[in-house]
């Protein structure tokens, strides 16, 4: 299993998929725009990916894959295979159950997560009914999640990457073809999702006989390995359900705001999510079985030695990301959006989240980085403590600047919560010497800013001598877009070069190590 060709999959499959996810927020946007509709389907879409993310892809993907791949290496095929049947038909029972009991107690579940609905009936309702189609989504991908642990344990990552290409892809359809037939678009939507996850399931099921892996279902049986799954799967729940947290607790707070609060902060959210998919998603995910070679080889200054250039590498992507966002986030948000039921006014409302979203990306970017230190050196505790103390404080911070900035509060409170994860990720990391910033980190830094300082100062000035452009037709407001992008790229370029924040060699100390 070769390393730069597994991120190399993933990456690009994932670029695809925001791409896709872009195309597809832009309709949603044309077609509900972010009012009632929009902030109904949002909540509904939000509740199974929050059960699939705490226990599918957090929680049972950290306990299953682990044991997967042992047993695979060490017993064969078959008995792997024995091991994921046995795991399939307990996670499926389980799933069937959560799921009937959800779909009865939906109006009551709908109360805590999001109350402020509660006020118009007619969004109540159709929450409630919209959550109902897409909540057996949950038993489809939670099944795909088992898959696609089996195929990544075979080195087969390109199956499981397309899987949200085909939710994308569900989605739009959705939109273009179903809408018509619906009593809204936001049930277009919701069916959308039901389906999506039926189609995944039936590719990632073909990808697995094309691996000669099929799976039976037998009887549901807690075998020793089964009860060790649900052992290791304990303590990830727990990590994962204190991030998931803050996600609901922003979606209950911004449902008491006025109408559209959602749907601005999730229009907000899925710009941000690009750099820091592509950027913290990948650089965490190549770090850490990285430095836990190293350090399982006793290797403990190499180790920092990459924690080192993994957070030069980031910061230098993060940041000037985050810089254009702040200065471009109006033209951004207008060109992606603002056709259709989403005007000027949710364009202004859904720019102020970004902005506020933005002043984060750099720790979000970080945050990845640091986490893998501590999971490389088996110690999970620490980081579950650190996002149970963030979760608190970002709840606070949520209470009191809702109350001057309503939505925009809440985006900023995200964005302070994360510096502040960071900080108490970096501290134990620094107090232990498993963590110290070498000196070509401490001498890069500054510069890296001064860079992003000269780009974001050059993006400004072209922006206002863009004004009549930007507030012009589609056309010439995509171009101007399109400019200041090119020219924001080719300025920081050009200024971290001439600071020194980055020389051409430099990439070679980014390349993965080979395999074995």
């Amino acid at each position: 299993m070769k390393l730069l060709p597994a991120i190399t999959t993933v990456g690009g499959y994932t670029m695809l998929s925001r791409v896709l996810g872009f195309v597809r927020d832009v309709l949603i946007a044309a077609f509900l725009g972010a009012g009632m509709v929009t902030d109904a389907f949002f909540v509904a879409f939000k509740l199974p990916n929050f059960f699939r993310r705490l226990f599918a892809e957090g929680a049972f993907n950290a306990g299953f894959v682990p044991i997967f791949s042992e047993i695979l290496e060490r017993d064969g095929r078959d008995a792997a295979r024995d091991f994921a049947q046995s795991a399939l038909a307990v996670l499926v029972v389980v799933l069937v159950l959560l799921v009937g009991l959800f779909q009865a107690l939906m109006p009551w579940l709908m109360y805590g997560m999001a109350p402020g609905f509660v006020a118009w009936p007619e969004k109540f309702d159709l929450t409630v009914a919209l959550t109902r189609i897409t909540f057996p989504y949950l038993l489809f991908i939670s099944v795909v999640s088992l898959m696609g642990g089996i195929l990544n344990s075979l080195g087969r990552f390109a199956a499981v990457a397309v899987t949200p290409v085909l939710l994308n892809l569900c989605l739009i359809g959705a939109l273009l073809w179903l809408a018509k037939s619906t009593p809204t678009p936001g049930h277009a939507l919701a069916w959308g999702v039901a389906v999506a996850g039926a189609i995944q399931f039936v590719w990632l099921v073909v990808a697995l006989d094309r691996a000669d892996m099929p799976l039976r279902f037998p009887r549901p049986r807690f075998t020793p390995r089964v009860e060790r799954l649900l052992r290791l799967m304990a303590p990830a729940a727990i990590g994962a359900g204190v991030v998931q947290i803050n996600l609901v607790v922003d979606i209950v707070l911004a449902s008491l705001l006025p109408s559209g609060a959602v749907s601005y902060l999730f229009y907000a959210d899925r710009l941000t999510q690009l750099p820091l998919g592509v950027v913290g998603v990948a650089v965490g995910t190549a770090l850490l079985p990285l430095i836990s070679r190293e350090l399982g080889g006793g290797r403990r200054g190499r180790a920092i030695r990459h924690q080192n250039r993994a957070t030069e590498f980031a910061l230098l992507l993060a940041l000037p990301a985050a810089a254009s966002i702040v200065v471009l986030a109006h033209p951004f948000v207008s060109v992606l959006f603002e056709r259709g039921e989403f005007g000027p006014r949710e364009s202004d409302l859904t720019a102020l989240a970004l902005r506020a979203y933005a002043v984060g990306l750099p720790a979000y970017v970080l945050v990845k980085v640091l986490t893998p230190a501590y999971f490389a050196r088996q110690d999970t505790a620490t980081p579950v403590r650190i996002a149970a103390i963030c979760v608190l404080v970002n709840l606070a911070l949520n209470l009191v600047l809702m109350q001057w900035l309503d939505h925009v509060g809440l985006a900023l409170a995200t964005a302070l919560s994360a510096w502040l994860n960071t900080w108490l990720l970096a501290r134990p990391l620094s107090r232990r010497g498993d963590f110290v910033a070498d000196a070509r980190l401490r001498r890069r830094l500054p510069r890296i800013l001064l860079a992003t300082a000269i780009m974001a100062g050059g993006l400004a000035v072209a922006h206002t001598g863009l004004d009549a452009w930007l507030a012009g037709t589609f056309l010439p407001r995509i171009l101007s877009v399109v400019l200041l992008v090119v020219g924001g790229l080719g300025l920081f370029g050009l200024a971290a070069f001439a600071t020194g924040a980055v020389r051409p060699d430099d990439l070679r100390s980014f390349r993965p190590a080979p395999d074995g």
